[in-house]
């Protein structure tokens, strides 16, 4: 290899095998990565959902703290503001997962959620000299930052985490967000009821996400092969699970295959009905406990949290046992995925349709029905939601930027949905029809993923000329240590009788 030329490390299909012996340190630097991670998406959950909640204390007279502001803004503006994050959020998604394929995600990671940490800290300034139309304004760009957060997610998690592991890696790191809504909900509400009032809640997270920024900078690193530290056998642990091969050649997004692709297809479908019914509960859920429900401000951030909490707690269990499971051999991957799926989207949907005929009469029924709605969600993580990596390691970051885009405009439409719906809050009748019509995507997403969804590496993973080969272009990956013995029976090789082959 010519000094000074970066090396680029892919994954090929057909070189992926078995990993060898875990490595025997049992926290290595691969599970740092992904606390930090986790850490990273709790603080984008945040900020992100602190205004949800804290919306309710600025559009209401709070007569603890009556020198906070309370502003005048109707449904229709508060609806506005809730789906304006998602404006950005959309649009930088695609870009974005290109980027972190092409440039590193690492950093162009921290930046965004440091700058989307920085924004919200200007929140209560800009309602209060600006009003709604300025906070709009800093909401789209709170989007623009975050869209670009699932993208690099999956692109570093598809350099760190073995095939075995990403089933738990994957729910650790995007459970950290429903960790992020526990958190956030319920100290947004105390925070809103307290002396610092509703600005607090945008000043106390912003400086968090602030400072988690600052700390990934210097501790995150793109790959195990950027990690300086990284034990030897840890990093081989890792590439030869995941097939890794050095070369100097860029991979070209294969766009057509992509787009023309069923299990794309199908995962898409499956994203999009999870996130509709997941935005719809979290941004409404507040409205829902204090209109039709009745609870208190204080009150609504705990009741509000508690389906998150669930979610959070649930998910160790389901992530753990799925890898497990096909790790034993007990079901196939792809068996895996539908199955968690599955439990991920039909038992909220019937969680759903038991809670829209629930009064107001038997709230504390209904709240228990929204932690098992929202609890059981988390299922998705070790189903559609690791599917990208599964389908195209080298692009998984792409497929998420391209998956989460559309469907996160459902994000957009959720709260505008509800305000066509919901004319009254406090009618029990028109919050029956948001929550039916939730769990009719539910289901319908899900038995799309079952039927058309695969678990497989896709063709067009492996987008490159039989040409490369032949020139050389690839490099076999060596042992490090002159006393490793056998690991080359694991690493990736090119002879002259595969090139022949080609040829």
């Amino acid at each position: 290899m010519t000094p000074g030329i970066h090396k680029r490390r892919i994954s090929r299909a057909e070189n992926m095998k078995d990993p060898l012996n875990r490595p025997k340190a049992s926290i290595g630097c691969r599970h740092v990565q992904v606390l930090m991670l986790t850490f990273g998406f709790f603080c984008c959950y945040a900020v992100r959902v602190a205004l949800s909640i804290s919306l309710v204390a600025m559009v209401k007279d709070n007569l603890d703290n009556p020198e906070f502001k309370r502003f005048d803004w109707n449904s229709n503006i508060q609806n506005w503001i809730l789906s304006s994050f998602f404006w950005g959020y959309v649009i930088t998604h695609i870009p974005s997962g290109e980027l972190a394929q092409r440039l590193g995600a690492q950093k162009f990671f921290c930046f965004a959620v440091g700058l989307c940490g920085l924004l919200t800290m200007f929140i209560p300034v800009a309602a209060t000299y600006g009003g709604w139309q300025l906070v709009i304004v800093l909401r789209v760009a709170t989007g623009a930052c975050q869209g670009v957060v699932p993208p690099c997610i999956h692109s570093i998690l598809s350099k760190w985490v073995p095939v075995e592991e990403r089933g738990r890696a994957g729910s650790c790191t995007y459970s950290g967000g429903w960790f992020g809504n526990v958190i956030a909900l319920l100290s947004c509400g105390m925070i809103s009821g307290s002396s610092l009032g509703w600005p607090g809640s945008f000043y106390i997270w912003g400086s968090i996400t602030i400072f988690w920024a600052v700390v990934y900078y210097f501790i995150g690193k793109e790959s195990p092969a950027d990690h300086p530290n990284i034990p030897y056998d840890e990093k081989e642990y890792i590439e030869t699970s995941l097939g890794v091969t050095e070369t100097v050649e860029p991979l070209k997004t294969p766009w057509i295959p992509i787009l023309t692709s069923v299990p794309v297809w199908a995962l898409l479908i499956a994203q999009c009905s999870q996130a509709w019914g997941f935005w719809m509960l979290l941004t409404k859920t507040p409205t829902y406990m204090d209109n039709a429900l009745g609870y208190k401000i204080e009150e609504n951030g705990v009741f509000s949290a508690l389906p998150y909490l669930a979610a959070w707690l649930i998910g160790f269990p389901i992530s753990f046992a799925s890898d497990k499971l096909v790790k034993k051999g007990y079901v196939s991957l792809q068996a895996m995925r539908k199955i968690a799926n599955t439990i991920g989207e039909f038992i909220p949907a019937a969680a759903l349709i038991g809670l829209s005929f629930i009064t107001s009469e038997h709230r504390n029924i209904a709240v228990a029905v929204l932690i098992v709605s929202v609890g059981f969600n988390v299922a998705v993580f070790s189903g559609h939601q690791m599917n990208h990596m599964d389908l195209s390691p080298n692009f998984a970051g792409t497929l998420m930027g391209i998956t989460n885009a559309t469907a996160n405009i459902c994000g957009i439409l959720a709260p505008l949905i509800y305000g066509i719906i919901v004319s009254d809050p406090t009618n029990i009748t028109q919050w029956r029809k948001v929550y039916l019509l939730s769990a009719a995507i539910y289901i319908i997403g899900n038995l799309a993923f079952v039927f058309f969804g695969k678990a497989t590496v896709q063709p067009w993973n492996d987008d490159l000329k039989k040409t490369q080969l032949m020139n050389g272009n690839f490099e076999i990956k060596k042992p490090e240590k002159k006393n490793e013995k056998n690991t080359l029976s694991h690493s990736i090789s090119y002879s002259q009788n595969t090139q022949q082959d080609l040829k």
